[in-house]
């Protein structure tokens, strides 16, 4: 068990991590944790995501061919689908760390994914639940589009599944870094193992769903795809149940939100005294370490974490003297260790919001994309043709090569020369995903006009084989901006918000999809200049759509946004002598203000020392 407690009077807090077995007793090192619990986690990844990706990714076919909803429509309510999944990701990080724990959270989200994945399996199979069989290329105008109780059936189904993947997303990957005992001196090594591992399980899903689910699908039907989607998920479940025995549980402390409101309030409330900066913390911090004040000091964890941003939080931490026979309200005394928590939060926020971009090309990639490669000659043999929506395992197929060799040739390599466990940093790694994924949409621009001309010209299709390379490039790209970021957040948080954090990387999923669908509303409306000429992507043939002068546009966005990303992850690292992965600190003690000329104090930590304000 991880128990480091710090024991103290009015000045010191209780800083304790603790982990628990299925039992509710103390965790063992010899029993549980590792990789031998990770493993049960990392195959519910893998299956869980074989089981929404061939539902995702193949979600406009069914959607536009059964639902016989239009295809800007279609791709619409695909991004928005997608985008839902990975927003409720906040909630289900939020229950974990305040109320559930990782592990229940899992189990009953996993459930109510199953009976989404039932439910659409049930529709697809009975006809009599869908709109007449109708052929939307040709008959377009007259086929019957989805509404009523078989839209009511088709939208509950959906977002069961958005719900139940949305929450246990976070938790998989939070529930399998903390198999990793934060003690153990080859922590950070076998974390960024760990993350690239999951990658990989990821990897393995997206594959195996692109490749034998959607051919099953395409050849047997949808009824039996989702079929064994929900089969998949079964097995997800049952893999999450058997590894129960090993998990280092975390026990859920209250709401999470509660120590951020309390920072901002004393804050506010305090917003007229004088402000602590970076060296005054700095002091605190030695000072208590020096003093062994702090029990549960992790030796990565020194360094002065934002400690000259938004400084007026820093007053939150002073404690302004009165009556000694009266006490501070408990919403107006923090730690300085809450303070930094909020200060990352706010700090990561710009990060964040540069991966949105990146995440609206990803959604261009399962929607235009499949239906640019359904416009294609699809033909590898007389007996063979290839499903669109399985382009997308192309990049998938190259990665489950690429991940290993970047863990066991890159990484080694790298840190030789930059001293970091973890090869390159994450906002390194990040970087090199936004520079590259540029270059995926001007290819995609590049192939679409090709591929265009010629069905207009000549009425000929273009090989399936010239979207290759647009699949390619996102999938290096992908590699180094997902996992960077996954491991950016798990490493920024303090113990008890890893889910909450771990999930706002899926919340730039979200808004990247639903940026797209926003994108694609706008675009049709700019480029139509009358009642007689339509938008660039509304119709619902792409030989009469400007597929090509969309994806311009995106390229032109990207290289935009890795600009704006280069300032601000410049920015996150200015004033953090260390690694900006680096974890923050944790619980600190807060200092006592006694004289507003220039010197603050504590009986117990500074005295009468000149440190500037």
């Amino acid at each position: 068990m991880d128990a480091q407690t710090r024991h103290g009077g009015s000045e010191e807090l209780m800083c304790a991590e603790v982990f628990l077995d299925w039992k509710g007793r103390a965790c063992k090192a010899s029993k549980h944790g590792g990789m031998r619990a990770a493993v049960f986690l990392l195959g519910l990844q893998a299956l869980e995501m074989m089981a929404i990706a061939a539902v995702g990714n193949n979600l406009i076919t069914y959607v536009f061919n059964e639902m016989h909803f239009p295809l800007s429509k279609s791709a619409n309510l695909v991004t928005n689908f997608i985008g839902t999944v990975f927003l409720l990701s906040l909630l289900g990080g939020f229950l974990s760390d305040s109320y559930l724990g990782s592990y229940r959270t899992m189990f009953v989200f996993g459930i109510i994914e199953l009976s989404g994945f039932v439910l659409l399996t049930v529709q697809a199979h009975f006809p009599q639940l869908r709109p007449p069989q109708c052929n939307m290329i040709s008959e377009g105008d007259l086929c019957v589009q989805a509404k009523g109780l078989k839209a009511l059936i088709f939208y509950i189904a959906l977002y069961l599944v958005a719900l139940g993947s949305g929450c246990l997303k976070p938790n998989i990957i939070s529930q399998g870094a903390d198999q990793f005992p934060k003690d153990d001196h080859n922590h950070s090594k076998k974390l960024s193992t760990y993350f690239n591992t999951a990658y990989f399980s990821f990897c393995v899903g997206e594959l195996i769903a692109l490749t034998v689910l959607v051919w099953v699908q395409t050849r047997s039907g949808m009824d039996v795809g989702f079929s064994l989607s929900a089969a998949t998920m079964a097995a997800g479940l049952i893999s999450l149940i058997c590894g129960m025995f090993y998990y280092r549980n975390k026990p859920p402390q209250g709401s999470i939100f509660t120590p951020i409101a309390n920072v901002l309030v004393a804050a506010i409330m305090k917003r007229k005294q004088v402000s602590l900066n970076a060296k005054v913390l700095d002091h605190v911090r030695n000072d208590l370490s020096d003093n062994n004040t702090i029990e549960c000091h992790d030796p990565s964890n020194v360094g002065r974490i934002h400690a000259e941003k938004f400084r007026f939080l820093n007053k939150a931490c002073i404690q302004v003297p009165g009556d000694s026979n009266t006490k501070e309200h408990s919403w107006m005394q923090c730690t300085v260790a809450q303070v930094e928590q909020v200060k990352i939060i706010l700090s990561v926020i710009p990060i964040f919001a540069c991966t949105i971009i990146f995440n609206t090309i990803l959604a261009q990639l399962q929607t235009f994309s499949v239906q640019q490669g359904s416009e294609m000659n699809a033909q590898v043999t007389e007996a063979f043709e290839i499903p669109p929506a399985s382009l997308q395992a192309i990049p998938y197929l190259m990665l489950i090569v690429l991940v290993p060799l970047y863990e066991i040739g890159f990484v080694p390599l790298a840190r030789k020369f930059t001293k970091k466990d973890s090869g390159i940093s994450s906002l390194h790694r990040i970087g090199l995903g936004l520079f590259t994924v540029t270059f995926s949409m001007v290819s995609a621009a590049l192939v679409e006009k090709k591929r265009r001309d010629l069905a207009v010209k000549s009425g000929k299709q273009l090989s399936i084989f010239w979207i290759t390379p647009q699949f390619l490039i996102f999938g290096i790209s992908e590699m180094f901006t997902a996992v960077g970021l996954i491991e950016f957040f798990y490493k920024q948080s303090m113990a008890r918000m890893q889910a909450f954090l771990t999930a706002m990387t899926y919340c730039s999923y979200s808004f990247g999809f639903y940026l797209s669908s926003l994108l694609v509303s706008l675009v049709n409306k700019v480029t139509s200049s009358g009642p007689l000429t339509r938008g660039w992507l509304s119709d619902n043939n792409l030989n009469k759509d400007r597929l090509d002068l969309f994806y311009w546009l995106l390229a032109a966005l990207s290289l935009l946004n890795f600009i704006n990303y280069l300032y601000w992850s410049r920015w996150y690292s200015d004033d953090d002598p260390s690694s900006p992965s680096d974890s923050p600190p944790n619980n600190l003690a807060c200092v006592e203000e006694e004289d507003y000329t220039g010197l603050v104090s504590s009986s117990k930590i500074i005295e009468d020392q000149n440190i500037p304000v």
